[in-house]
């Protein structure tokens, strides 16, 4: 990508400006919106948030969230890193062209040339689930100069056996119809089914986080991207691509998560060890699959761990 990452904070104020348009009425109590921007770039709107200074670390949320997933982490990582987190493609407040694909591969071509924009390279990339895929991804693209890739509660393998066999069909079926988000977001009206989507993860969220999963789910445009994103995701193609991966990777595992398998993360980690792979893992107990909104201090904390001990800090 070029560019060291360090910027001034001049330089990182100039950067965060370029081509934004005024904030709309949606962002005006969102969680860190002192550093949110709008920027128009190939064709969308990114909705990004850019903060602090030092070595340039990206965030990627995961399926069906937006950069709120990070309210609590990104003020403790802009202490130690210059920090950039996004909307994915089509996700809250980041509009996608009417016919994105929403495939691992856009969303990661996407993320790229949004970095190439800002003149931003990144020297840690932190995602969590599906976003830690689309991190390897773009590492597998060279389109990542990272020395740095932390997973957390990273979805890097499908589904086995007659899931991973329905899982695909049923998305795609699901994402044809016009009229399911519209149902879904009426559905989320009943902040009990909310509560009961998020439980399932395995993580106890607060309020406030509860409260904006509920108001994302409510935006049809949302649902329907996220939807998209499920019948055109193939973490096949990805998971056989893992031993080629460049940089460390270190994986940050809940105990308690329903979402991803702890299981799935010790088996890559063999897998990954095996092939020469710089490959780590974390295992966090008392959290789910949300545990960087159960415990962002602890979190940050083991990020900042990662990249002292990668020479990044």
């Amino acid at each position: 990508m070029g560019s060291t990452g360090i910027m001034s904070r001049k330089r990182s104020a100039d950067v965060a400006a370029a081509g934004a348009v005024g904030l709309p009425e949606p962002l005006a109590d969102w969680p860190n919106r002192a550093h949110s921007r709008l920027l128009k770039h190939a064709g969308m709107r990114w909705h990004l948030q850019l903060c602090g200074t030092g070595p340039t670390l990206l965030l990627l949320h995961g399926t069906a969230a937006s950069t709120h997933s990070f309210a609590g982490l990104l003020p403790l990582l802009c202490r130690h890193f210059q920090v950039l987190s996004v909307d994915l493609p089509g996700h809250a407040h980041t509009q996608a062209a009417e016919h994105y694909s929403y495939s691992m591969t856009a969303m990661a071509n996407s993320v790229s040339a949004l970095l190439s924009r800002l003149a931003l390279s990144p020297q840690i990339t932190v995602g969590h689930s599906a976003g830690a895929a689309i991190l390897c991804r773009m590492a597998l693209q060279q389109q990542l100069d990272s020395r740095l890739l932390i997973a957390i509660n990273g979805a890097l393998q499908g589904f086995a056996g007659l899931p991973g066999q329905l899982f695909g069909p049923l998305a795609r079926l699901l994402a044809g119809s016009s009229l399911l988000p519209q149902m879904i977001a009426r559905r989320a009206r009943d902040e009990r089914a909310v509560q009961r989507l998020l439980q399932g993860t395995g993580s106890v969220v607060g309020a406030p986080y509860a409260q904006l999963y509920q108001r994302l789910f409510q935006d049809p445009a949302h649902v329907a991207a996220v939807l998209k994103m499920m019948a055109n995701w193939n973490l096949h193609e990805l998971e056989p691509l893992l031993p080629q991966l460049p940089g460390r990777l270190h994986l940050l595992v809940a105990d308690n998560d329903r979402a991803v398998p702890p299981a799935q993360a010790q088996a890559l980690q063999r897998r990954l060890q095996s092939a020469a792979v710089a490959v780590s893992m974390q295992r966090l107990s008392g959290v789910g699959h949300l545990a960087h909104e159960e415990q962002p201090q602890r979190i940050a904390d083991l990020i900042v761990e990662q990249a002292q001990a990668a020479g990044l800090l």
